[in-house]
């Protein structure tokens, strides 16, 4: 048995009833807290050598969230910037133009999670693949390079004019999954319980926790839920997911 495939919580999800997956990216399969952290990790530290990562991090969920939920049809770029803005503010401590275009343009540069890649090629032959996220096309299209694999269809909050947790974007989802004929058989993948298990649970939508965080606490870029939520079945790594639907399937 894989070591990422130790005892998961499954519940009763049977992974052979779904022709088709929908995916968050950032959080998920694409390290987000890496890549922001990259940049506002030693921004912080030349300002207070006490910050850690986890504490901007902290600081800089709030700011986003805030950020696409006041401005739902901002590209994403542009709102990594004012976040970065906001979360200078709140610490105290002056952002640059060129620190927040830094952040800005970091997306194409965050890293895909280790096993990403593998995961993905493997769910690909059971699934067809749809994204679901909270980025502008150029931003995902540098990420979907990392991934390597070809996505069936892809929305982006650019795409449809506002962030996850916005219940529109899970709308835009099921009207896609109705066109493609995977109504009822569509499953959600995602990281966040915040952007995603919540509003996915309110458009009955059944879904899969890749519990990134499984190992630490606290819920560092994701803000915290603020509802309580069951995903159907939790796994703490995709590849972990990923085996089990072989198996499934095998």
């Amino acid at each position: 048995m894989h070591p990422d495939h130790a005892a998961p919580d499954t519940g009763t999800l049977d992974l052979t009833a779904y022709d088709a997956l929908s995916f968050d990216c950032y959080g998920t399969l694409i390290d987000w807290e890496a890549g922001i952290a990259a940049v506002i990790g030693p921004w912080a530290r030349r300002h207070d050598p006490s910050l850690t990562d986890e504490d901007v991090l902290v600081a800089y969920a709030a700011n986003e969230a805030a950020v696409l939920r006041e401005n739902p049809t901002m590209l994403y770029s542009a709102a990594l910037r004012e976040a970065f803005r906001r979360t200078g503010a709140t610490l105290g401590h002056p952002v640059t133009e060129a620190e927040a275009a830094e952040l800005g343009g970091s997306v194409p540069a965050w890293p895909a999670f280790d096993d990403s890649v593998e995961a993905l090629a493997i769910l690909k032959e059971h699934y067809r693949l749809i994204i679901l996220s909270n980025v502008d096309r150029a931003g995902f299209a540098g990420s979907n390079r990392r991934l390597q694999v070809e996505f069936d269809d892809i929305l982006t909050a650019e795409d449809i004019g506002s962030y996850k947790p916005n219940p529109a974007n899970f709308r835009a989802l099921a009207r896609l999954a109705e066109e493609r004929g995977h109504t009822g058989r569509l499953l959600h993948v995602a990281q966040s319980l915040f952007h995603d298990h919540v509003p996915a649970r309110e458009a009955d939508l059944p879904g899969v926790w890749i519990n990134r965080r499984h190992d630490r606490p606290g819920w560092g870029a994701t803000p915290d839920p603020g509802a309580t939520v069951t995903p159907d079945a939790e796994y703490p790594s995709l590849l972990a997911f990923a085996h089990a639907v072989q198996e499934a399937f095998d």
